[in-house]
């Protein structure tokens, strides 16, 4: 008799390197550092600075048709070493070969970003539009040379931009480390019913999902109280981290960190304010689903344990044979190529789904080399796990379609980056609630709901958050009861009597990674982005399906090589406009009503 969670499997890095310590991998590390030496060479000969007096059109134009083959080329192999080395260090954080080994690629990789930095501000003195029109390689990178042409105007002096990447190795990248070295080995000891248990940090977050509201709010209370125990280090890391991050931004000429923020997602502020405001409206119909699943679990209100609570105790385990079985085939009814996608992930051991000690909590997906992926998940046997580990795979089928994108061509922005993924969980969620009996579609869409509330309110608060924290740290560093203060405050404005005031995540900060990356601020509203984006795409492939597998996988493959309005537009979108936004979330509203009907249908039923 299988488990819940039989056989969950590691993922497969072998076809890459024997292992983190063996000779082809030193080999490998080598020849990255290797090519770096040779670029940095190529940079000097072609005397490849920011500042200096232009030289004629064909010169300049010999000189980019040198270097974007070469840049290319250094960064596809370095990207492989790094998400190597990365399967070790989130899967392991106590595997001092792994660490010692990231240490020493962050070191190589600042002196290749040290070079991008002189690569930008050279742009910066060229005119893209003579460059494209003059060859086809520019012609080819034409969207990555007008961002940064324009990404130019906000460099500081060559110096100064190199002293700051240097110094972030010391700075936000060693307060990133610190977070994740320390909430990967946190060990809490949960008093269960049963007896204590010592459970990794992320496990005792995997209780939030248990049917016993009792194991929910004690698995809470020993959480908080870890987070509380480990709170100062945590709060430094954040002060550190935002604190270079504002500064930087001021410097670089930026009115704030949420420009950068916009600038690197592609898209503008308007497109932001208009899908933000259209979420803040629907919030009374995330708060009606929250007092619904309220009633189905027989509380007065809900607290923040009950967020990921089932609705009963019988409600259907997924174990992973399962999983596997349902995502294969859906994914291949939607199209030959997400089939195969997802067959070739499972058989060739792209995922690694067991949670243990020394893991990184969540869930994400990296891109490992040409169009081979590696999926991390902690996966629960309940059909959210089932649903994660089909977004996981969304970012997997996206990597495919970029691959045929040279490396300076695939840098999407993290809003696009999640329509694939999006996209992919919809599939699935359609699936499970054409497929299941009444009981099991409740639970389908509670958790659908449960996650687009995740998206679109828990993501405002956090946005709100960050927004705090980075108005705050301009005057002085931020407290631990700071940061706690700004989080409640956040929660208690979005989810409003949705939930219980008194019964909050303060140390909600603490638990999210998001927060604790010195180079990408603001990792919060692109997931919603995402989410309103792809219904909306999946809205437009329902009404006509004829023809949108082949227009759909080249918006994928294009993600780095044009803006968001101009992608968008492409399916009828105009980002800018309030109404589209509002038309995505009416499709989770159509879902709250029918939830809403089903929690009535069922207490009369019980009545």
């Amino acid at each position: 008799m299988t488990t819940p969670t039989d056989h969950l499997p590691r993922w497969d890095m072998t076809p890459i390197y024997p292992g983190i310590e063996s000779a082809a991998f030193n080999a490998g590390f080598d020849a990255i550092v290797t090519q770096t030496d040779a670029l940095l060479a190529q940079f000097d000969a072609d005397d490849i600075h920011g500042g200096r007096a232009p030289r004629t059109q064909v010169d300049v134009t010999a000189v980019l048709e040198r270097l974007l083959p070469a840049i290319n080329a250094h960064l596809d192999a370095a990207y492989t070493v790094g998400a190597y080395i990365s399967s070790f260090v989130t899967t392991n954080s106590r595997d001092a070969a792994a660490q010692a080994a990231m240490s020493r690629y962050q070191r190589n990789a600042a002196r290749v970003s040290n070079l991008m930095v002189r690569f930008t501000a050279w742009v910066g003195d060229q005119d893209p539009q003579a460059l494209v029109a003059e060859s086809a390689v520019a012609q080819s990178h034409a969207f990555m040379l007008q961002r940064a042409h324009e990404q130019a105007r906000h460099l500081m002096s060559p110096a100064e931009e190199a002293l700051a990447t240097d110094l972030n190795l010391s700075g936000g990248q060693a307060w990133s480390r610190l977070h994740g070295d320390v909430t990967s080995q946190l060990s809490v000891t949960v008093p269960l019913p049963s007896g204590d248990v010592t459970l990794p940090i992320s496990a005792v977050r995997n209780l939030a999902f248990d049917p016993d509201r009792t194991v929910r709010e004690t698995a809470w209370a020993a959480e908080l109280a870890a987070w509380e125990q480990h709170a100062l280090p945590l709060a430094a890391a954040m002060n550190g981290i935002k604190g270079q991050v504002g500064l930087l931004s001021t410097r670089r000429g930026w009115s704030d960190p949420l420009d950068v923020a916009l600038f690197d997602n592609a898209i503008d502020r308007a497109t932001l304010d208009a899908m933000l405001s259209a979420s803040r409206k629907a919030f009374p119909d995330f708060r009606r689903y929250l007092q619904a699943k309220a009633r189905a679990i027989n509380v007065e209100q809900l607290a923040w344990y009950d967020l990921f609570a089932p609705l009963s105790s019988s409600e259907r385990a997924w174990n992973w044979s399962d999983a596997r079985a349902f995502i294969e085939a859906e994914f291949g009814g939607y199209s030959d190529d997400l089939g195969a996608l997802a067959r070739r992930a499972f058989s060739e051991r792209w995922i690694d789904a067991e949670p243990r000690p020394g893991k990184a909590d969540g869930a994400f997906c990296m891109s490992l080399r040409a169009d081979e992926s590696r999926v991390l998940a902690n996966f629960k046997p309940v059909f959210p796990g089932v649903s994660t580990l089909a977004h996981e795979l969304g970012h997997a089928y996206h990597n495919t379609q970029r691959a045929r994108r040279q490396m300076l061509q695939r840098t999407t922005p993290m809003a696009f980056a999640e329509t694939a993924s999006i996209f992919c969980e919809t599939i699935v969620r359609n699936a499970g609630l054409r497929q299941g009996d009444p009981s099991e579609r409740l639970a389908i869409l509670e958790a659908s709901l449960q996650g687009s509330c995740q998206v679109v309110v828990d993501i405002t608060s956090r946005f709100q958050f960050e927004q705090g924290v980075f108005d705050q740290r301009r005057e002085q560093d931020l407290s631990i009861a700071d940061l706690n203060a700004l989080m409640l405050a956040a929660q208690r404005d979005t989810y409003g009597d949705g939930l219980d005031v008194e019964q909050l995540h303060p140390y909600a900060w603490a638990a999210k990674p998001h927060y604790y990356s010195a180079g990408r601020s603001f990792y919060n509203w692109p997931y919603m982005f995402g989410l309103l984006f792809a219904l909306g795409l999946y809205a437009r492939y329902e009404a006509e399906p004829t023809g949108f597998h082949q227009r759909y996988d080249e918006l994928l493959g294009d993600t780095g090589m044009a803006d968001g309005p101009t992608l968008a537009a492409r399916f009828g979108i105009d980002l800018r406009s309030e109404e589209f936004w509002a038309d995505s979330l009416a499709i989770i509203r159509r879902d709250i009503d029918q939830f809403v009907g089903l929690i009535e249908q069922q207490s009369a039923q019980t009545a």
